[in-house]
């Protein structure tokens, strides 16, 4: 892949900025799923990412960490790329050690919690630390804790993924993913699996980390979340960022038309 011809701060980017993505394509043979989407996220602030099923705004999130690979395009992560090298003006993928210990530095919360059955919760949380980073156990140990009492599951600490509630391993997930200490949060659709009552706890705690200033992409359906949250919100549909802006603004007098359309759907 040929890298842009863009110089820097490296890259000519502001230093303020911790996700920069621009012109990203992504096919799957013939299906061409992102069409040239540009997103920018300054360090401290939430981004939701709205638009309908089949948009490719979980397709664009797991760019972002090289969860999937891009066609074309530039994504940079705290100013750097996350799974190449730059060599004059080429793009070379890392090997998938180096490509492992950048990803580190970026969270991921799913939809499906995928926290590891076997292992208590305390171990969820200390088993990347503890393994990818080469933190000390007890280190580790007493981070997951103070993670678990942020998240308000300290007294489940001994239990397994089965013995919880959707709600409560979503939790037990941002945690995990909190104990990277990450330099940005993804989120793909981190409520869509659970039970309506059981959302709102979730959401609380996101709420916590964007008041705490940490940088957040969000994919959701939930509009009021956005709207009380975020920074700025994301409209995504047919692999292109067809609107973005300031969410109130955004959601009470939308410009595009298919930004309209979307919203009195759902709103």
């Amino acid at each position: 892949m040929t890298a842009p011809r863009t110089h820097h701060s490296r890259f000519g980017i502001a230093s303020t900025t911790m996700v920069h993505a621009k012109g990203i394509r992504k096919s799957y043979g013939h299906l061409e799923v992102l069409k040239g989407v540009d997103l920018t996220v300054p360090s401290g602030s939430v981004a939701c990412i709205i638009g309908p099923s089949g948009s490719g705004k979980s397709t664009f999130l797991r760019c972002i960490n090289h969860l999937e690979e891009i066609n074309a395009g530039l994504m940079l992560v705290d100013g750097d790329f996350v799974g190449y090298r730059l060599e004059g003006n080429k793009l070379y993928e890392l090997p998938p050690s180096a490509i492992c210990q950048r990803r580190a530095e970026i969270g991921m919360v799913f939809q499906q919690f995928n926290l590891f059955p076997h292992m208590t919760v305390l171990e969820n949380l200390i088993e990347a630390p503890v393994r990818v980073k080469r933190e000390p156990v007890a280190q580790a140990t007493a981070k997951a804790i103070d993670l678990l009492q942020r998240v308000g599951l300290a007294e489940k600490r001994d239990s397994y993924p089965r013995q919880l509630s959707g709600g409560q391993q979503q939790r037990v997930a941002i945690a995990r993913a909190l104990a990277m200490n990450p330099k940005v949060l993804l989120f793909d659709e981190p409520t869509s699996a659970l039970d309506p009552e059981l959302v709102g706890e979730v959401l609380e705690v996101m709420k916590s980390l964007a008041r705490e200033g940490i940088t957040m992409v969000v994919v959701t359906h939930e509009i009021g979340f956005a709207r009380e949250v975020a920074d700025q919100l994301v409209f995504m549909d047919g692999g292109v960022v067809v609107e973005s802006g300031n969410p109130r603004e955004m959601i009470a007098n939308p410009q595009s038309p298919r930004t309209r359309e979307f919203l009195a759907r759902v709103l």
